[in-house]
């Protein structure tokens, strides 16, 4: 045993010695290999400017102003003067009630203002000739009393009689029904023939004005009250007249010509969704728009001032979801950024955290780039120099 441990030390030297020969080999060649080229990269530089903030919500359509046409006088119809589904203007006849009963009813009661008034004038002549009469003591006190009586009387009945006459012209006036408001009328309750009671506010037809239209919306409370203190703090600025644009997108993701407003949020909480409810008015001239459409709104919250973009070609997503994009050290090496988006405004994101005013993003090469290689940067509207020629 004590023969063979000489050579087995002798082997075990001559090993390591050579081990050490290669390492050194290596070390050298690693040191003499060259270093990767710097790459040419165009770059886009990050800048502040003010972005409209929008959100769009879901929304519901209704009338702007709607008004039952109702029986105001017991009568028969006896014409329609209007085609269902048709635009009528405030004043335009819609039925006809017969008017005969009522014209009679009102010649009657012109024929007993005739009568007032001419009872008026007999009273009212005895009744200064007893005042001349009752001067020189011709008549006594009471007959003179008794004669102004019967004048004052005749006059009371004048204004009964006017009073009379001018509620059969009402109720003449109401056997032509016209309608109220200007808008879209639908179908008509009743047909010609039918027979309609004052008593029971007999329903005709219905008339809705949709230009303009409401437009009904839900926004979460935490939102309104969010969007209340980027106000207050200055990061969001509403327009000089203090309103809210407002955009109407149908289902067919057609955007309505005619923008309208925000009019007013509900200051009560819905208590099952957590929501308050905001009422818009859009303009409809081209009635495009109906009452009871399912439509997204979408709102201006107000302006960033300040804020950053990235177009969204220059996103990337991490495993972890998490934001990534290539920009470029002081160094001139590559940096993986990682960032925050808030949300995305047309093709752009707007940056929450993490990317700021003149940070200068890759826009090309990316394939051919990594973390900490260097580059050669060009700005994105100067071209690269033509290679030298061999």
């Amino acid at each position: 045993m004590s023969l063979h441990f000489p050579l087995i030390r002798t082997l075990a030297l001559t090993l390591a010695a050579g081990t050490l020969l290669t390492s050194c080999g290596e070390n050298e060649q690693a040191a003499a290999a060259p270093q990767m080229p710097a790459m040419p990269v165009h770059f886009t530089e990050l800048k502040p400017q003010d972005v409209t903030i929008t959100r769009e919500l879901p929304g519901r359509t209704s009338a702007f102003r709607v008004s039952e046409v109702r029986a105001r006088v017991d009568g028969i119809v006896i014409k329609r003067n209007f085609t269902e589904g048709s635009t009528v203007k405030e004043g335009d006849l819609l039925y006809q009630i017969d008017p005969a009963p009522f014209e009679a009813r009102l010649a009657s009661v012109k024929a007993s203002l005739a009568q007032a008034e001419a009872r008026y004038l007999s009273a009212e002549a005895q009744a200064a000739r007893y005042e001349k009469l009752a001067e020189s003591k011709s008549v006594s006190e009471q007959s003179r009393i008794d004669a102004l009586s019967a004048k004052l009387t005749s006059k009371a009945e004048i204004e009964a009689a006017k009073a009379a006459v001018r509620s059969a012209e009402i109720d003449l006036g109401y056997t032509s029904v016209t309608a109220p408001i200007s808008g879209l009328i639908g179908k008509s309750e009743i047909t010609e023939g039918a027979f309609v009671r004052a008593a029971e506010a007999t329903l005709l037809a219905t008339v809705r004005q949709i230009d303009p239209l409401y437009v009904d919306l839900s926004q979460s409370a935490d939102d309104v009250l969010r969007i209340k203190k980027e106000l207050e703090s200055g990061r969001l600025v509403q327009t000089q007249d203090g309103s809210l644009k407002l955009e109407i997108v149908t289902n067919d993701d057609v955007v309505q010509p005619h923008p309208g407003s925000l009019a007013f949020s509900d200051i009560t909480v819905d208590e099952s969704t957590g929501t308050v409810t905001l009422r818009g008015t859009v303009p409809n001239p081209d009635m495009h728009l109906y009452p009871g459409m399912f439509v997204r709104a979408r709102i201006s919250e107000g302006t960033r001032t300040g804020a950053v973009l990235i177009p969204q070609s220059l996103v990337s997503r991490s495993s972890s979801g998490s934001a990534t994009t290539y920009v470029i050290s002081s160094d001139n090496t590559v940096e993986m950024r990682f960032f925050e988006t808030e949300r995305a405004v047309g093709d752009s994101w707007l940056v929450k955290h993490g990317l700021k005013a003149g940070d200068k993003v890759i826009i090309d090469n990316i394939q051919k780039i990594r973390p900490g290689s260097p580059v050669i940067p060009f700005p994105e509207d100067q071209p690269f120099p033509a290679p030298a020629a061999h």
